[in-house]
């Protein structure tokens, strides 16, 4: 348990409307890194801050006053999900006596007296006036009888200045208002960073303080140096900033690429130094080593091994061979753990510990869990206080010859309710709003996608990349591909067509789905040609027309590495064939050995690809838009990927250097499923969980059309179960948990609800779902009907999985033949129809004063007269 804050002060938010979400203040993600949060818990919240605590606890370090509350259940139920501190009345002090520090009395400002267990506890001052004489006697009295911790939570529009002096007076710690904080200095907010300084202890004449920077596991990476600007620049950026003594500001792999993610920043004890806990990407170090005290050890340089393998395995590795064959890695994990449990002796309990330690961690690996994931689940365990009775399950009892009903000497007398002898799985459900109960304001906030990362972070990042490649061209590309792919051998960046039959070596069963959806895929994109020119006349002897023509070069974008999406290929590839584009242009990462799966080679050359770049991410998007010795620039670039792919395509789009267009912004994927009362339970829990597995920042969304109470349980049952059965229930647990279950009353309420949202996929669930489809006015792709789940769209059924998500579905079409192909329009007069439209155009051009436009009709008309 903690016994020291990370800061010097707490961040006060709302729950509703939302952790730092407030329009004005710190945002999530700045709070994220503070992580200490105050919240006051009130009645209706209450389940709300439970499903926070349920996510959060182990982020936010969350401090809860618990005063309006009277149910001691509720409030041990608090502490139980993870609440360091809860602060509850004097009166409710004794029934929670056993919990011990995690429980604080709390009084008023106005308050005659201090309760005397608040010297041996901890105190929360509540509607703390900074400027009110007697609140300030108040706090200097806790002071000096040395009540520690001593909380003073302000009254609203509070001077913070003044609160944050008056706390440093009584050696108390504030509570500030997220919405009053900035992580920059702005008019009206303090800034965090001043609050900081003012904090540390420095005792260099520059006034900097020394930084450890560590990562998930703690350990060491390096020692730096931060100012109270270079930590506000790493708030607000999400990153890795420091100080450097020489040369100001330093943006960590801001041209080394070995980038920082910034998880917490926190102060030690005695406040002379800070603490960054990053996610480093590559090295830390300037030397071949992970950190500059050296490399990794233990169970953090397995993790890294078992990363590296799950990217990249050498052929033949076992670890391999354990990622592919999940059979062979439960046999092992269960074996291991026989052997562990017959280890007499400490060499052999250490030995056999390790080997199961190596399995297990493999397993999570391959779950999509990290290292962090596991002390995040240990740290939320530690803060439990309902023990369950922890027998051994059935079979595993059985077979150590435990009987049900055996219980050890000592036992006290079983409880008239004892709880059950095994332990279900934690329940996977999604919140659940009746939008006849909230308001619209709380709808809004519930279906808010998952906030991503700072755009300016990501740009600080993936600008230096890709001036380096425009500069260095097929140089920086491969350095790139060297480094973040650990493709070695590389010696081009590109695969020119023709593609040997090597590359392209499959199972005849794997070319046969790729034929059928490719063929499926072009004729559906075929279909959407526009036949002939359109020609219309405006008004006699004026004729006005359009038509259509290819885009000449374009550059597909297809996610890859290890992961084999030849379906992202032929969807971009397929319409960029039909629609005639004379240059196809592959981009994705190879695999460690150099090579790209031979499933995206197979399409390439199947759509007439003229080559592959053999590199993913900014260095991608930067070698298509730039062209460089071996790549062919493009004209538009066009498919899906991460965050920083994304940036990258949007800064290319926007530097008219380039001259290159995109199809569309992205984000991660989503679908919303609205169900009525006939809906088969199975197959929508299907749908949903369909979308959850790909990440854990995707979302999924239910709406319910008129459905009680058992048919709501029964799509509950059903997604509980079905994600139990599926390889990636730790990510569909991720997602799940921001997803939710909106009931409403009819079909009208459903589709305004699916309309502002503007799904990536839309999936109608209904009785009479085809007439429901005029009703749909924003979505990326339409799924009608119980026989129609949303991955024969990501595959084979022919329309585009490439789709506008996170609501650009109100803006923007998913990828189809017109975005491969350019409208040109034409004008046709005769000397009739510029006499009929000459005066118009004339009159016009000298309202805006063009005269030349003017004349450009007159002398034409005029040469018409004299003729006649």
């Amino acid at each position: 348990m903690e016994t020291t804050l990370p800061l010097p002060f707490l961040v006060g938010v709302n729950i509703p409307p939302g952790l730092g979400g407030e329009k004005e203040g710190l945002n999530r993600e700045e709070v994220s890194c503070l992580g200490c949060v105050f919240i006051q818990v009130a009645p209706p919240a209450l389940d709300k801050i439970l499903r926070f605590l349920a996510r959060h606890n182990t982020e936010f370090h969350p401090f809860l006053d618990v005063t309006r509350l009277e149910s001691r259940d509720d409030i041990v139920t608090l502490i139980d999900a993870g609440a360091r501190r809860v602060f509850v009345r004097p009166d409710q002090l004794p029934s929670l006596a056993e919990y011990g520090s995690r429980v604080a009395v709390a009084v008023d400002a106005e308050a005659s007296q201090i309760p005397a267990a608040a010297s041996e506890q901890g105190l929360l001052v509540t509607g703390f006036d900074p400027a009110a004489p007697a609140a300030v006697g108040l706090a200097r009295e806790a002071g000096s009888n040395k009540v520690s911790p001593l909380f003073l939570q302000p009254v609203p529009g509070a001077d913070l200045d003044k609160l944050v002096a008056v706390a440093a007076e009584s050696s108390a710690i504030p509570i500030l208002p997220s919405t009053g904080l900035s992580s920059t200095p702005q008019d009206g907010k303090l800034a965090v960073p001043k609050v900081l300084a003012a904090s540390w202890k420095s005792d260099r004449p520059d006034g900097l303080i020394p930084t450890v920077v560590v990562d998930e596991h703690d350990t060491a990476l390096g020692l730096v140096y931060s100012s109270a600007e270079s930590v506000g620049e790493a708030l607000r950026t999400q990153t890795g900033v420091y100080q450097s003594r020489k040369r100001g500001l330093w943006y960590k792999g801001a041209t080394s690429g070995d980038t920082q993610e910034l998880v917490r920043i926190s102060l030690d004890c005695d406040n002379d130094a800070l603490k960054f806990v990053v996610r480093q990407k590559g090295r830390f170090c300037h030397l071949d080593q992970s950190g500059c005290f050296g490399d990794l050890r233990g169970v953090a340089k397995l993790e890294k091994t078992l990363l590296s393998r799950k990217q990249s395995a050498p052929p033949g590795s076992y670890t391999a061979r354990l990622f592919s064959d999940e059979k062979l890695l439960r046999a092992k994990i269960m074996e291991e753990a026989e052997e562990l449990c017959n280890a007499t002796t400490a060499e052999e309990a250490a030995f056999e510990a390790a080997d199961l330690i190596y399995f297990a961690l493999t397993k999570a690996v391959a779950a999509g869990a990290t290292l962090a994931d596991v002390e995040k689940s240990l740290d939320a365990k530690s803060f439990k206080v309902k023990r369950r009775q922890g027998d051994a399950k059935g079979k595993w009892a059985e077979k150590e010859g435990i009987k049900p009903a055996e219980k050890p000497a000592e036992a006290p007398a079983p409880a008239p309710a004892p709880a059950p002898a095994t332990a279900e799985p934690e329940r996977i459900r999604m919140q659940v709003y009746d939008a006849a109960q909230v308001s619209a304001a709380e709808l809004d906030e519930a279906l808010r996608r998952p906030s991503q990362k700072s755009y300016d972070a990501i740009m600080k990042i993936i600008v230096p990349i890709i001036d380096d490649v425009r500069r260095n061209g097929d140089k920086a590309v491969l350095a790139y591909t060297h480094k973040f792919e650990k493709a070695t051998s590389l010696t081009s960046p590109v695969l020119r067509a023709p593609f040997s039959e090597e590359l392209m070596r499959l199972p005849e069963e794997t070319k046969r789905a790729i034929d059928v959806s490719f063929e499926n895929i072009r004729k559906f994109h075929a279909a959407q040609k526009e036949d002939k020119p359109l020609r219309v006349e405006t008004m006699p002897g004026v004729v006005c027309s359009r038509f259509v023509r290819p885009i000449e070069a374009v550059g597909l974008y297809v996610p890859g590495g290890t992961a084999v999406l030849p379906s992202t290929a032929l969807m971009l590839g397929v319409p960029a064939m039909v629609a005639g584009c004379n240059k196809i242009v592959l981009a994705s990462p190879p695999r460690a050995d150099g090579t790209i799966t031979p499933e995206i080679v197979y399409v390439a050359h199947k759509v007439g690809a003229e080559s592959i770049v053999l590199a993913g991410g900014a260095q991608a998007v930067a070698a298509m838009a730039y062209g460089t010795e071996s790549v062919t620039k493009v004209d538009k670039i066009l498919g899906p990927g991460n965050q920083f792919v994304t940036a990258a395509k949007m800064y290319v789009s926007n530097d008219t250097n380039a001259g290159v267009g995109i199809d569309m912004p992205a984000g991660p994927s989503e679908v919303l499923v609205i169900a009525d009362r006939h809906a088969n339970p199975a197959f929508v829990a299907s749908d949903l969980l369909s979308q959850a597995e790909h990440g854990v920042d995707s979302q999924v969304v239910l709406i319910a059309v008129d459905l009680d109470d058992a048919q709501l349980a029964a799509i509950e049952d059903e997604l509980h179960r079905q994600a139990l059965a599926l390889p990636r229930v730790d990510i569909v647990r991720g997602s799940i948990a921001h997803s939710l279950t909106v009931k409403v009353r009819t079909v009208d309420e459903a589709m305004d609800i699916s309309n502002k949202y503007a799904p990536e996929h839309l999936i109608l669930q209904l009785r009479d779902a085809e007439q429901v489809v005029e009703k749909v006015m924003n979505a990326g792709s339409v799924f009608i009907g119980e026989w129609t789940p949303e991955s024969v769209g990501d595959y084979s059924a022919g329309v585009n999985h490439s789709l506008p998500t996170y609501g650009y579905a109100k803006q923007y079409s998913g990828v189809n033949l017109a975005s491969f192909v350019k409208h040109i329009t034409s004008s046709s007069l005769s000397a009739e129809g510029l006499r009929n439209v000459g005066e118009a155009v004339m009159q016009l051009a000298g309202v805006e004063q063009l005269e030349a436009h003017r004349r450009a009709v007159s002398i034409r008309l005029e040469h018409m007269n004299k003729k006649a």
